[in-house]
């Protein structure tokens, strides 16, 4: 094992979902990689906790979405083969709300435009086959078999461990204070443990990474966000196999849940659940009655037979751009620095590719895969 202020080819900064994908692609690779971690690992101070964590093909945001979630699918199936751990189950998905609505016309959209498998269910019909919802009259629903959800805390040590075992140095509890550019076009990182230089660097830190790069500042800004878990009266109808992973547009707003999993309750949440921008050092952690309301009424009202006991309420942290599309590049100015950041709430079903991405503009300053929609300078006139 290395000690402090040893070289490596590249360090990762943040061992999340992004940052443990990253570490362990390019240990695959032969790179002496150091991943660097300031909480545990895994940990429930970020984005990439949460017990479940959507994936579905069908993909509203953008259909420039599809081809890395296609990939993203094959890589988390590889992960799980490769770690026998469970890291990946498809329940099938839901994406509904009124026919004219972004969240189901931009789902069908997606699908039709890449022969993607689906159906049109009315909201009479997703009650028949799937009795855990109750949808308004009127309502449309696209039906993607392959959706589920991704296990992040098992998806994170399946990639540290791959990451480890290729020959990896994985740190948690050690805080990077800040890099800087050394003269012969590498990087050298500062930590509360020590020194160490580079020719590469990746930041991966979630809701941090705008305070190691003024670039991300105003990019990439975290926001709190709650989930919440709520008992059923008949837990069978909202297990896995009976329940799929969903995204509903509603006049409440926009919401997501899963099926029961790992905690004896259905899960729910709210996109920019109260429009809270925070410091990620410094906000309130702990969920309060008003985070809880807003979530309960939309079970009441729209999957009424879990709106029973409270289980579980927890925070976490969303990370926004301004269009709300994800941020892949390196640094203008620095091109051995290569950035993940800007995920919006939607970007953790695509860790799995976002780390081989980051290990390609690593490495080689560029990818095969198709990122130029993420790119930095899009934000060049302002608009975004």
């Amino acid at each position: 094992m290395h000690s402090p202020d040893d070289r490596y080819d590249v360090v990762v900064v943040g061992v999340g979902g992004m940052g443990s994908a990253t570490t362990a692609h390019l240990a695959e690779r032969g790179l002496d990689v150091l991943g660097l971690e300031r909480y545990d690992i895994p940990h429930t101070m970020g984005s990439s906790h949460g017990i479940t964590r959507i994936i579905r093909r069908a993909y509203y945001e953008h259909p420039s979405y599809i081809p890395l979630i296609e990939r993203a699918y094959d890589l988390w199936d590889e992960l799980a083969a490769e770690t026998d751990r469970e890291i990946i189950r498809r329940t099938g998905s839901i994406d509904a709300g009124p026919e004219d609505t972004v969240v189901f016309e931009g789902s069908l959209r997606s699908c039709e435009q890449h022969d993607i498998p689906h159906e049109v269910l009315t909201s009479e019909e997703v009650s028949e086959r799937f009795p855990g919802y109750r949808l308004p009259e009127g309502y449309k629903a696209l039906y993607q078999p392959d959706g589920g959800f991704v296990v992040p805390e098992q998806s994170i040590i399946g990639h540290v461990e791959t990451a480890q075992a290729a020959g990896a140095d994985v740190r948690a509890r050690e805080r990077v204070h800040d890099w800087e550019p050394t003269p012969a076009g590498g990087v050298r990182v500062e930590t509360d443990r020590g020194t160490y230089d580079a020719s590469a660097l990746v930041l991966a830190a979630g809701a941090w990474n705008y305070k190691f790069a003024d670039e991300l500042d105003g990019l990439a800004v975290p926001e709190r966000q709650v989930l919440g878990w709520f008992q059923p009266e008949r837990p069978s109808t909202f297990e896995p196999d009976n329940f799929p992973v969903w995204n509903l547009q509603v006049p409440e707003g926009r919401f997501y849940g899963l099926p029961i999993y790992d905690v004896p309750g259905l899960k729910i949440g709210k996109y920019h659940h109260r429009d809270e921008r925070v410091d990620p050092d410094s906000y309130e952690t702990d969920p309060d009655r008003d985070d809880e309301r807003l979530l309960r009424e939309v079970v009441a009202n729209y999957f009424p037979e879990a709106d029973g006991p409270t289980m579980r309420l927890a925070t976490c942290l969303f990370t926004n751009s301004p269009d709300e599309h994800f941020i892949l590049d390196t640094l203008p100015d620095h091109p051995q620095v290569a950035v993940g950041a800007g995920f919006s709430g939607h970007g953790f079903k695509f860790a799995s590719v976002i780390g081989e991405i980051l290990a390609d503009l690593a490495v080689d300053g560029e990818t095969d895969q198709p990122i130029d929609m993420f790119r930095l300078d899009r934000f060049d006139d302002g608009t975004g």
